[in-house]
């Protein structure tokens, strides 16, 4: 994909001042990416994180852009990824009873089709990312910023742990739902609601799951997905489409009483899938959101990954995240002026997120569309796909790869501490 990514930036000067530092909050997927790259470019990070540990558990992710697969090249953790991949075959398209309408395989479309053939479960990811990187990077864990204050020629933060610290910059890195973001840009977002709730959580495998996942659609924009792992596991994503976004504000015991009353009669294997949901320990409600600003930075403060330009579940945040960590590092370590730094990362890293969010109304109604009449419509487009790509000629066009030309990943190769 064409990420609008200038060259511009290739040719890079070596910095020679005293080392910055940065404090990076979050540690999910952007920080520790961020971290590894501020530290090869000569920048001292710190990683704070409101989790007293990793997190555990999550859904699976996948890794479907170019750009952000060259990263994870860049990175040397592409060995450890593939070794810990989900090992789902593929998608079925499957009806109320059951029967499958339409396959799709993780290597069709060049691997970046509905299911991707790098896919992994977040937990994994994160611990890869963890143990890449906490030998060069400080870790803290079970704590966050409180107050986050702008002095001119550094930031002083204080934590909830009543510690103060300064650093030259403060990056957050915190998800959708950012606490940097709400300290530091709370006049300055839009956060526009998508009109559909998703929730996430793990169940015991049965006869019935396998290799491959399996995507049904009931009327009312009801969307049930069955996913397997390699844990010996099924992962389940309910996602329903609804205007009222007060779900977020729910206790758990609700939000699950909601799915009860949303799903009863959707048909598939909701019954097992809801008596499932009352014994889960891992459960996960969100209302999709999509976050809008101006500007991702202000004075020595900026955002990343989701907690700048995240769209819940519109299949690009993970790559997003190695994306937007990758050009802000190596913009940091090109410029000792963190003005210019935050302007070229922004520059360079807006023409990606712009595209990527204005594909969500589409991939909402492949998604979860509305009506029996839409359900149908879209089985048969999918379908005719599915079985153009069982034929030779459409086997040899999906795997195909695109060629990519112009614009690429600037190279800050330059920067690297010798």
């Amino acid at each position: 994909m064409n990420l609008g990514l200038s060259r511009t930036s290739s040719v890079l000067s070596k910095n020679t001042s005293k080392k910055r530092t940065a404090l990076i909050v979050g540690a999910g997927v952007a920080g520790p990416v961020l971290a590894y790259f501020l530290h090869r470019y000569g920048v001292q990070p710190v990683v704070v994180e409101r989790a007293s540990h990793l997190r555990k558990g999550g859904q699976v992710l996948d890794l479907r852009e170019t750009a952000a697969r060259e990263v994870v090249q860049r990175m040397g953790i592409a060995n450890a990824i593939r070794e810990n991949l989900s090992g789902e075959k593929g998608v079925h398209l499957v009806d109320r009873n059951g029967r499958i309408q339409a396959t799709f395989r993780s290597d069709d479309f060049g691997g970046k089709g509905f299911i991707s053939d790098i896919e992994i479960l977040r937990d994994r990811l994160v611990n890869i990312l963890y143990d890449h990187t906490h030998r060069n990077v400080e870790y803290v864990f079970d704590d966050h910023p409180l107050s986050i204050n702008d002095q001119e020629n550094h930031v002083q933060v204080t934590f909830a742990s009543g510690k103060s610290r300064d650093f030259d910059l403060v990056i957050g890195a915190d998800g959708i739902q950012s606490k940097t973001r709400r300290l530091v840009f709370s006049n300055k977002t839009q956060k526009h609601y998508l009109g559909l709730n998703i929730a996430y959580f793990t169940i015991p495998r049965s006869p019935s799951d396998n290799e491959w996942g399996r995507w049904y659609n009931a009327p009312r924009g009801r969307t049930i997905i069955l996913r397997p792992d390699n844990q010996g596991t099924t992962r389940v994503l309910l996602l329903f489409r609804s205007s009222d976004h007060g779900y977020e504000n729910l206790n758990i015991d609700e939000k699950k009483a909601a799915l009860q009353k949303h799903y009863h009669d959707a048909g598939f294997e909701i019954s097992r899938i809801l008596r499932e949901l009352e014994n889960t320990s891992e459960f996960y409600f969100e209302t999709a959101v999509q976050i809008n600003m101006d500007r991702w930075s202000q004075g020595r403060v900026a955002l990343v990954g989701d907690a700048a330009y995240g769209t819940t579940a519109n299949g690009f945040g993970t790559s997003k995240a190695f994306i937007g960590a990758y050009l802000l590092a190596g913009e940091i370590g090109r410029s000792q002026n963190h003005t210019e730094a935050f302007k070229q990362y922004e520059d360079l890293m807006r023409p990606f997120v712009n595209k990527t969010q204005n594909m969500f109304p589409l991939a909402l109604r492949i998604t979860a569309p509305e009506t029996k009449t839409g359900i149908f419509v879209r089985n048969a487009l999918l379908t005719a796909v599915s079985k153009l790509l069982n034929t030779r000629l459409g086997a040899k066009m999906s795997q195909s790869k695109p060629t990519e030309s112009g614009n690429v990943l600037p190279d800050y190769d330059s920067l690297l501490l010798r």
